[in-house]
């Protein structure tokens, strides 16, 4: 367990690594998720070995909003004065979110010969 948590946060750590170094415009978790990605397809032992550690940090997943919602409640101010805008850029992207991804659903639903 030890193991598998060590090479989730060495996927991380690469990630912040890899674009602080070079600059790159996306978050490093991001970078490092999608290398980890890569490792998982490449050797999928590792992928079946991590399955027990990773479905037990799913479950507790809540465990790690608590300090998303200290930072809300840290910058209330901040959110009291663009209130308006964070709500409006709130539920367009979850529009746009939903509307991409059910296209994406069909769009692979027909790839596949799969029926929506």
């Amino acid at each position: 367990m030890i193991a598998h948590i060590a090479i989730l946060l060495s996927a991380q750590l690469i990630g912040e690594v890899t674009v602080r170094s070079l600059g790159l415009p996306i978050p490093g978790p991001v970078l490092g998720m999608g290398l980890l990605l890569i490792l998982l397809i490449a050797r999928p032992k590792i992928a079946t070995d991590m399955a027990p550690t990773t479905s037990g940090l799913l479950s507790h997943l809540s465990l790690l909003f608590v300090p998303a919602g200290v930072g809300i409640i840290t910058h209330l101010d901040r959110i009291a004065a663009s209130g308006f805008g964070l709500t409006a850029a709130l539920i367009f992207s979850t529009w746009v979110a939903l509307i991409v991804g059910a296209w994406t659903f069909i769009a692979l639903a027909r790839l596949t010969g799969s029926r929506p």
